[in-house]
């Protein structure tokens, strides 16, 4: 692995500068341009390049007029765009709806350097500036708004986003290999009205005679006025996204029909390393300086992806419908030799921030029978307890850390991108358990068990409140045995669908008992793509068909988070509320085990300050 020096050009200047006249692609970006393997247009361009076809890039293009789309003028092949790493609502916007001030994908972090629904902005943009040209669309928002989907920010169904962007191809998922087929057609001469059978695209059509072995989900009309046939289409469209069981799918938008094509198959381990190994700068373009920088970097500049995908199925993540079930992970090899690479960069201070994915101790299959079969339709491989078919082990993974701690430079290695505690917790091998606390924490472990009201963690997919329970007694118990004083940050997550006020309660209870309040708490937030946020539409789980008490208020979402801060005085009037609303009136006055008192605190400069200092270090077991 090596370092390049050179970043794919951004205008005509660096055209000229590598005697090119036209390029074959142009990638369109609503992030800031960093060339790194942990941003997707950055990735999808170097493949191409690596391909032998030219390659530019349009950063944050001003939507507000035509030129920065024309700045390198019209590709030989395709345009291809992407509003970022994150979906643009997601981006610009919190979960109550009110608009960011900060953009970390962005020059110094700030915001407005991007359009709403920013993909849809850049297509038709693109359409204005060059009639016929190709479009193919592709990454976070592409892929989870490729059906009808709920829109939270609408509060409506919204068609697929190939009926606004009339792109001609939608990649989803992970498109290196995608898009590397789709330039070997293109370049052999293909016409991309043509090029309906690659896997892992969707595209739109008026005649299905040429489509065979698919299935159809109930149309945009009926998904978008009956909320039963919303669920229906979530469940059939979720259940085949697999690469041998899965078939097409087509969904009907009036007159026309948006069909998918079966996912791509897992990258090999070879893939996953040439991908990875490709020479990037890893650094933000230089253009970016004198404004401070792209924040986002800051956070994997020192990271490693070691894997992709995840069966941890929890409700309120994508991943399923994105990266997929099935774990693809690269070699021992090409990570050790990224990890050197590290050490060799001027600003390496010893330290590797994480070397994971989306559940850093997920790093093979969930079982052999995946190889054959596929993920299985109707059966999760964690919940509501693991299958027997489940591989549970942390051996390779753990050579894996220790072969990278050992390298010259390096002082330690930390594991951020999250643990699944439960897979954990079921390994009868506690060899790396008590790594992971000795080498791989710096005081705290972030673990997400999100709640603890078991009828909440149904709906989540997560696992039952004894088995976080048994989690923490054993972190403890391995950090005593150690001679480390190491604590625990749990992520939860208030207003879930199922989650009422008792439930919240419960919870407000549970953090009593742990002895400090959380600095932060999530609010569930419906985004595209996810089973939560079809329960969250409906008042329906799909994949069981009970109904679901859903938090629609603001006022019951304020209480809910409240209540999981009840300490800070500002939330007193809402926790009082919440818990005279739930009959839980038992639970306010100046006994030990009540939540609040009588009368509110005064808030005073001291409170202020205190809630300042407020931190996980204190918290008891």
């Amino acid at each position: 692995m090596r370092l390049t020096n050179t970043f794919l050009p951004v205008n005509k200047e660096d055209l000229a500068a590598r005697n090119i006249d036209t390029l074959d692609f142009i990638v369109v970006s609503g992030d800031a341009y960093v060339d790194h393997p942990s941003f997707g247009a950055a990735i999808i361009g170097r493949v191409l390049e690596a391909q032998g076809f030219t390659v530019g890039i349009i950063a944050q293009p001003n939507w507000r007029n035509l030129e920065d789309f024309k700045k390198l003028g019209k590709p030989n092949k395709a345009f291809l765009v992407t509003s970022g790493n994150i979906d643009s609502m997601v981006n610009h916007y919190t979960a109550a709806k009110r608009k960011r001030n900060d953009d970390f994908y962005s020059p110094g972090g700030k915001a407005g350097f991007r359009p709403d629904r920013a993909l849809i902005v850049y297509c038709n943009k693109l359409r204005e500036a060059y009639k016929d040209v190709p479009i193919i669309i592709g990454g976070i928002e592409a892929s989870l708004r490729r059906f009808a989907h709920y829109d939270y920010w609408d509060d409506k169904v919204r068609r697929s986003i190939l009926l606004d962007t009339r792109a001609d191809l939608l990649v989803y998922g992970m498109g290196e290999r995608t898009i590397v087929q789709i330039g070997d057609m293109l370049r052999y001469g293909g016409d991309i009205k043509n090029l309906t059978n690659i896997r892992g695209t969707m595209y739109i059509t008026k005649d299905l005679q040429h489509v065979s072995d698919y299935i159809k989900v109930p149309s945009f009309e009926e998904v978008s006025s009956d909320k039963k046939a919303y669920a229906e289409a979530f469940k059939l469209e979720a259940q085949e996204q697999d690469d041998i069981r899965g078939k097409t799918i087509i969904q009907k938008h009036g007159s026309e029909y948006v069909v998918q094509n079966p996912p791509q198959s897992p990258l090999s381990v070879e893939e996953m390393d040439f991908f990875y190994n490709i020479p990037y700068t890893r650094e933000y373009h230089p253009m970016y300086e004198s404004q401070g920088g792209i924040p986002a970097l800051k956070e994997v500049k020192f990271s490693i992806t070691s894997h992709r995908g995840c069966y941890g199925s929890c409700s309120f993540c994508a991943l399923t419908f994105h990266q997929g079930r099935v774990i693809q992970n690269r070699s021992a090899d090409s990570i050790v030799e990224e990890a050197k690479l590290l050490t060799s960069l001027k600003d390496f201070k010893g330290y590797i921030h994480d070397i994971g994915g989306p559940t850093a101790n997920f790093r093979h299959r969930a079982c052999k029978v995946q190889i054959e079969r596929g993920t299985c339709k109707n059966k999760q491989c964690l919940f509501p307890v693991p299958c027997k078919n489940l591989i549970i082990d942390h051996s390779e993974y753990l050579n894996l850390l220790r072969r990278v701690r050992k390298l010259p430079g390096i002082k330690k290695v930390f594991v951020r991108s999250g643990i699944r505690y439960d897979y954990l917790i079921f390994d009868k091998k506690d060899e790396f358990f008590k790594e992971l606390c000795q080498h791989h924490i710096s005081g705290q472990l972030k673990v997400a068990p999100e709640h603890i009201s078991d009828k909440v963690l149904k709906q989540m997919g997560k696992p039952s409140r004894d088995v976080y329970d048994k989690f923490v007694d054993k972190y403890f118990n391995i950090n005593k045995k150690l001679g480390k004083k190491q604590f625990l940050v749990p992520y939860l997550m208030s207003s879930h669908p199922g989650s009422d006020l008792n439930a919240a309660i419960d919870l407000a209870l549970y953090i009593k008992d742990m002895g400090y309040t959380p600095e932060q708490v999530q609010d569930f937030y419906p985004t595209p793509g996810s089973l939560s946020t079809t329960m969250y539409y409906t008042g329906i789980n799909p994949m069981t068909g009970e109904k679901v008490y859903v938090p629609k208020t603001q006022e019951e979402k304020d209480m809910q988070r409240a209540l999981l801060q009840y300490k800070l005085p500002k939330n007193y009037n809402l926790v009082k509320k919440a818990l005279i609303m739930a009959g839980r009136e038992d639970l306010i006055g100046n006994h030990k085990n009540c939540l609040i008192p009588n009368r509110p605190p005064k808030i005073t400069e001291t409170a202020k300050k205190a809630k300042k200092s407020t931190s996980p270090s204190k918290a008891k077991k």
